[in-house]
């Protein structure tokens, strides 16, 4: 079944060649009950986000429609105001709606402590909202890193230079979110923290899934929500873009690792991973849970 997205959101022309995805006036006349994914965009590119995440939940047999949820706090300057009209909406619309899963993206925001972040207040009621009306939340880097320190009190921990790269991962511990993955599995990563991981071991709510030799823990869950520190929904070019941002800026940069091949063309070596990932919790964690009633 198709992903449910309104047809002049800049995704749908990109996705059309490539997934399955349908129009809301054309899901409409369907008697399916879609699942409901709420997208809390934290990202100030909001489209180039849209188009990754969409194009993952694109590739479940699922039919889904989506809710775009920006913050009301704080609106950043990187994504035209009328795009945000009218494709999101902000919490307060939200009311006392139920959802099937939700996804709460990343944020260049990891020098600033919890607490210094302008929408923090905001964003810990979306949170504690998820919890009682979302069968299952995924949280993606910074927005992992929130989600473990809100719910788990886990810090949040300065690495000495930024985590850039591809970098290889074991599984840990099988759970239903890695069915049919491979052994070892590539993530992208682009940090400049990581979190405590003793702190994370001492919990017995947390789960370890995966473990990078470089990137340390990297997938983790408590009983309903998942926690990933890495970018597994970025697109091909999305680091390579990042790296020549900074250089352009003068930042201190460092080519990412184990991305590019031997003429500098990035290696798009995490793709199905990413895939089944996003389907394994669509179908396991939020399908399979759901109630097929949700109001």
């Amino acid at each position: 079944m198709p992903l449910v997205i309104p047809e002049d959101i800049p995704a749908f022309s990109l996705l059309k060649q490539s997934a399955f995805i349908m129009g809301s006036h054309k899901a409409k006349h369907q008697d399916i009950r879609p699942l409901e994914v709420l997208i809390c965009n934290l990202m100030p590119t909001k489209i180039e986000t849209e188009n990754q995440i969409l194009s993952l939940l694109a590739n479940s047999p699922l039919q889904v429609n989506i809710t775009l949820l920006s913050t009301e706090s704080y609106v950043g300057q990187n994504t035209p105001y009328s795009h945000l009209e009218r494709f999101y909406v902000n919490f307060s619309e939200i009311g006392n709606r139920k959802f099937d899963g939700a996804i709460i993206t990343g944020a260049p925001i990891e020098h600033l402590d919890f607490y210094e972040v302008k929408y923090w207040g905001e964003l810990c009621k979306i949170m504690d909202f998820l919890k009682t009306h979302c069968t299952s939340s995924l949280y993606i880097c910074w927005g992992a890193m929130a989600g473990l320190n809100y719910f788990h009190k886990i810090k949040k921990i300065p690495l000495k230079s930024k985590l850039f790269g591809v970098f290889k991962h074991t599984i840990i511990e099988q759970d239903l979110i890695l069915n049919g993955l491979d052994d070892i599995v590539q993530i992208p990563h682009s940090r400049h923290s990581h979190i405590d991981e003793a702190q994370v071991r001492g919990n017995p709510t947390l789960k370890v899934l995966l473990n990078g030799d470089i990137s340390g823990i990297s997938v983790l869950r408590d009983e309903k929500d998942y926690f990933i520190l890495g970018h597994p929904e970025y697109a091909r070019e999305t680091l390579d873009i990042e790296y020549k941002r900074d250089l352009k800026k003068g930042l201190p940069i460092l080519k990412p690792q184990n991305y590019y091949n031997d003429v500098c063309v990035p290696n798009f070596s995490w793709r199905s991973n990413a895939s089944v990932i996003f389907a394994n919790w669509l179908n396991f964690k939020v399908y399979q849970d759901t109630p097929f009633i949700l109001h």
